[in-house]
Order: C-alpha cells, then structure tokens, then sequence
C-alpha cells in the first residue's frame, strides 16, 4: 500500500501545531506557579516569624529558579517548533508568541529579584521587632523567650532526628550500592555460566564426533583384520597348492629319472609319451619290473 507523501506532511503540521498548542498549556501552567513562588517570597516575613520564614526562604527560590529554567527551556523549544508550522499566518503569531514569552520571563525574573529583596527587607524588620520584644520587660517578653527556648529545643532534637536520619540514608545507600555490586556480580557470573555452558555444548558435539569416528575407526580395523586373515589364509593356500604341486613334480622326475636310469624306459620314449598322451596298454602286457628310488 502506497502513502502519499502529502498526507504524511500534514500529519506532520498536525503534530507541530498540537505541540505548540501543548507548550502554551505548559507555560501558562508554569508562569502560574511561579507567580506564586514569587508572592510567597514577598510575603515572608510578614507574619513576625522571622527566623521561620527565612529557613523557607531558599526552599521557595529553588522552586522559583526550577520555574525559570523551565520556562526558559520551553521558549527554546517553541522557538525550534515556529518555523515548522504549516501556514506564513501561525508562524507569525508563534513568533508573536515567543516575544511575549520573552517579555514575561523578563518580567518574572525581575518581579522575582524584588519580592527577595523586600523579603529580606521584612525578615530584618521582623527580627528586629523580635529582638525589641525579647530585650523588654513584661510576660510578654518572657513568655516569648519561653517559646524561643522550646523552639531551640525542638530545633535540636529534629537536628538529631536529621543527623540520625541521614546517617540511615548512608547506610542504605551503602547497601544499595553494595546490592548493585552483587547483582553486577551475579550478571558477570551467570554470563561467565553461559559462556562456559557454550563452549561445554562445542565440546560435547566434537566428543560425539570424534566418538563416532573412533567406532568407524573400529569397525574398519575390524574389517581390515578380517580382510587381512582371509587374505593370509588364501596366500597360505596357495602356497600349500604351490608347495603341494611342486613337490609331487619333483616325485615323478625323480621316478622318471629312476626308470630312465634302470633301462626299462627311454627318454624318446617319455618325450613321445609327453607330447601324444599315453601309448595304449598291450592286451598280454609285460610284467614290468618295480622301479625303486635311488635317491
């Protein structure tokens, strides 16, 4: 199936113009939370707690410095989308956009310079009243001291209960970082295991090869030995047949040799003999004497 590719670029412009549409939503979002951040930190000191609300300050301007960053991050990325969107019209309001971004976080930046400034402002206010009250006379100013000495107590014990707490922390992390090290361990071994149990599987498929190749070899001296004894028996054989037939040539010429010798037949007579066959015997046929070996 064939896409065209305009279809694929509008979805594209859809997609830019959602996630423009999306990076409003989150700056207003943003710009919201900062803004009350920054009402928070001017109105620290106010309420005559000086020392408490300094320890919150610090907390209020992380969360405040976040907020920039991020507001700062997304003007990066509107300013990356602008130039995708699909009409001359949205890319001009996007960069409208974006100015009016710029304006504001330079507004927010400054609102939040002051409203540090005037919390300090009132914090050094606060602590002077409360210096003020604590130098006079009266129940009041004792009854203050008292609530300072139990907020000092307090202080220390919650410094003790952090300390302790974060002591606990050390130690969890210190056995989380040796946790990771024992499975860091286990991951090394359990590859070293299926390295080990791979080259075993080699191992095994050439044992059962060369197992096979032993039993061939086997079987084949098998044969050779059975090959090698039939042909010792034949060449025996043979050599009996030779030895037998040699040694039965060997008796006639002697017994030839003993006839010719006594007379009773001749050479010609045994050369005739040899080449016609037998002569044929006489019907009264001589008694012929017995021939003997000399030898």
């Amino acid at each position: 199936m064939l896409i065209d590719p305009f279809q694929i670029s509008d979805i594209r412009m859809d997609e830019v113009t959602q996630a423009v549409e999306n990076l409003n939503k989150e700056w207003s979002q943003v710009v919201t939370q900062l803004e009350v951040c920054v009402a928070a930190i001017e109105s620290c000191g106010k309420m005559g707690k000086g020392a408490e609300e300094e320890s919150s300050l610090p907390r209020l301007n992380g969360s405040a410095q976040d907020s920039l960053q991020l507001l700062n991050a997304l003007q990066c990325r509107l300013d990356l989308l602008v130039e995708q969107l699909p009409t001359f019209e949205e890319v001009k309001s996007g960069q409208a956009t974006l100015g009016s971004w710029k304006e504001k976080y330079q507004k927010l930046r400054a609102s939040l310079r002051n409203a540090n400034l005037q919390a300090k402002a009132n914090i050094r206010k606060a602590a002077q009243a409360e210096r003020e009250l604590l130098l006079g006379g009266g129940e009041e100013s004792t009854l203050r001291r008292q609530i300072l000495q139990t907020k000092a107590g307090m202080t220390s014990a919650a410094g003790s209960i952090t300390e302790s707490l974060r002591r606990s922390r050390q130690l969890m992390v210190q056995e989380v970082e040796r946790s990771a090290n024992t499975l860091s361990t286990f991951d090394e071994s359990t590859s070293l295991l299926r390295k080990a149990e791979g080259e075993y599987q080699g191992h095994r498929s050439l044992l059962t090869r060369t197992r096979g190749l032993l039993s061939t070899m086997q079987r084949q001296d098998v044969l050779d030995r059975i090959i090698l004894t039939i042909g010792f028996l034949v060449f025996s054989l043979a050599v009996l047949f030779v030895v037998s037939r040699r040694v039965g040539l060997l008796a006639l010429q002697r017994r030839l040799a003993g006839a010719i010798r006594s007379g009773s037949v001749s050479a010609e007579d045994v050369v005739a003999e040899a080449r016609h066959g037998p002569a044929p015997a006489p019907a009264n046929p001589l008694a012929v004497p017995p021939v003997y070996d000399e030898l």
